[in-house]
């Protein structure tokens, strides 16, 4: 039996937020509200949304020896993730500034900070945790050294997703352990490369991208829904309506709530179906972690639907916060 539903391998940082009418253009000066700090991380976010759905959920990743960093600690306690592979020290915490606008759309700086201190030899000394891990969850906040060193270390018959945020070209032997790959629009031409023939089309991309060798595909497409592409084809999966406040952290529910339904045995699409309830239910509050919902609260949703608001996560904000 393993010890874990999941253990996400990536980043924590402390989120600085400041809301805004618009966006500055460049050499502008614009005003925005009261400086808000909260936990975050692509990392941190998805251990923190899986374990408020209530998988049992590790995290592996690195903080530092500073204020933001007992800040993201507490938040992980809070929320019930076991904490043992976080390491302290190396950088400080890693920061991402973030603004958001009044529909809810943002845009995200991140200085990486500890999070570019990860190792693989981090990864090689947390040899127990992937072994009590049914899945093991990764994104690119962190080196990709390290996340190829997560694939060379994953346990026999666990299960990898990926989401490759930020974007960049992938290594064959990460993306042939992917299942699934996780991307948005943005995402998915990067992975694709420059020289890829790219229609307008999502499931074009999805299945060019399952060419690429993932064992499987998930293709987020905010208020469009979501694609999963496997071996047995291309499925749409419908939005949720909601009324978005704040998209931030969306990506990464949707990212974790499907890594968790995955590894109870759901098929794709259904575990796919779910993660978008989990990432509509997120949007309709400000923050990342704060925002996450329980069990509870995603069955309280109304049906899936054709919706307002981007709710099927990384494709709702542009980048899978």
């Amino acid at each position: 039996m393993n010890d874990y539903d999941l253990l996400v391998v990536g980043s924590a940082n402390a989120d600085l937020v400041i809301g805004v009418e618009r966006r500055p253009g460049a050499g502008e000066t614009v005003l925005g509200s009261d400086l808000a700090v909260h936990p975050g991380g692509k990392g941190a976010n998805q251990a923190v949304a899986a374990a408020r759905l209530g998988a049992r959920t590790a995290l592996l990743a690195r903080v530092g020896d500073d204020g933001h960093g007992r800040l993201l600690l507490d938040s992980q306690r809070a929320a019930g993730v076991d904490t043992v592979g976080v390491l302290v020290g190396g950088a400080p915490t890693g920061v991402a500034l973030i603004t958001v606008d009044p529909s809810g759309d943002n845009s995200i700086v991140v200085s990486p900070g500890a999070n570019g201190r990860l190792t693989p030899a981090d990864v090689r000394a947390a040899a127990s945790l992937f072994h009590a891990s049914r899945v093991v969850s990764a994104q690119l906040e962190i080196p990709l050294e390290t996340v190829e060193e997560v694939v060379r270390n994953l346990a026999p018959g666990s299960r990898f997703v990926l989401n490759p945020s930020p974007p960049r070209p992938l290594p064959a032997h990460v993306l042939a352990a992917c299942d699934p790959l996780i991307v948005n629009e943005h995402e998915a031409k990067v992975v694709l490369g420059d020289g890829a023939a790219v229609s307008d089309e999502p499931e074009d991309w999805a299945r060019l991208l399952l060419a690429k060798g993932p064992r499987s595909v998930v293709v987020t497409l905010g208020g469009e829904g979501a694609l999963v592409a496997s071996s047995d084809g291309v499925t749409r999966v419908p939005s949720v309506a909601v009324r978005a406040v704040d998209t931030t952290g969306a990506g990464d529910a949707f990212t974790a709530a499907l890594a968790w339904r995955l590894g109870a045995g759901e098929p794709l699409a259904e575990a796919a179906a779910y993660a978008a309830r989990v990432g509509a239910a997120t949007v309709t509050r400000q923050g990342a972690q704060v925002s996450f919902p329980t069990a509870a609260e995603v069955a309280a949703l109304p049906g899936a639907g054709a919706g307002e608001a981007a709710a099927s996560g990384t494709g709702a904000e542009g980048g899978g916060r």
